[in-house]
């Protein structure tokens, strides 16, 4: 049903799926802008890590200022196209705007730390320019082109997008964190990965939902297929680089 044409899908009331109607009043409740992450402290902070955590912190921002774009991409170009039921579009248009706020904020941070010009042209284009970070663009981008999965398959992906491919690059900011570094991305990286249990929570409520799910054979195909990925990710950047 939730795919089907819903000529309610225009008007709120009534609520059919409360739960995902409660999803998006999360959503809602804990909305942040950009503007509130106070940045004053970091560069005073950044100019004393030492050359490996700084690589490694900007090339962590380099995947993180890319991923928000490949998943509002989604959002627009399919799941809010596919699904009729007007709780999860509202979800859905909630997301895409907090998507673009992690967007704008991630842009920031590179901003603020790297002054050199052609370094940060070649973070911003790191879906071109680190074959680490390409391969995990190429496999959310191949979910969003792929016209013969099922939408099942495809919320399957995404979740694993905002819950694997996210985590561990989260938790090596929560570990700078620990070590009392940079507050403002600490405070930016709790705030964000806050929203992104969120999103990850709600694909799994849609899946719930789904009446035509995929096996659990093809699931975890995905989810394996995932955490490979990732793992390739976290070698390619070790976290040893930054002491952890």
């Amino acid at each position: 049903p939730l795919l089907k044409e819903n000529p309610r899908r225009f008007v709120i009331f009534p609520i059919q799926y409360q739960d995902l109607w409660q999803m998006y009043k999360k959503a809602e409740a804990s909305f942040w802008t950009a503007e509130e992450v106070d940045l004053s402290k970091d560069l005073q902070h950044w100019e004393s890590l030492k050359d490996d955590e700084r690589f490694f912190i900007s090339h962590v921002l380099a995947f993180f200022a890319a991923s928000d774009g490949i998943v509002n991409e989604n959002l627009v170009e399919r799941f809010t196209q596919e699904v009729q039921v007007t709780e999860a579009r509202c979800f859905y248009g909630f997301q895409i705007a907090m998507e673009n706020i992690h967007s704008e904020m991630y842009s920031l941070l590179i901003d603020t730390y790297i002054k050199e010009p052609s370094e940060r042209e070649y973070l911003f284009n790191a879906i071109e320019t680190l074959p680490c970070v390409k391969k995990k663009a190429d496999w959310a981008l191949n979910w969003i082109g792929n016209q013969k999965a099922s939408t099942g398959e495809r919320v399957v992906a995404f979740a694993a997008v905002e819950g694997i491919f996210f985590s561990g690059s989260f938790a090596a900011i929560f570990w700078l964190k620990k070590r009392g570094l940079m507050p403002g991305l600490t405070f930016s990286n709790e705030l964000i990965s806050r929203d992104e249990g969120l999103h990850c929570d709600f694909a799994c409520l849609m899946f719930k939902h789904l009446l035509h799910k995929p096996s659990a054979q093809t699931v975890g195909a995905i989810i394996r297929n995932a955490v490979e990925i990732e793992q390739e990710f976290l070698t390619a950047l070790p976290v040893k680089l930054i002491g952890m």
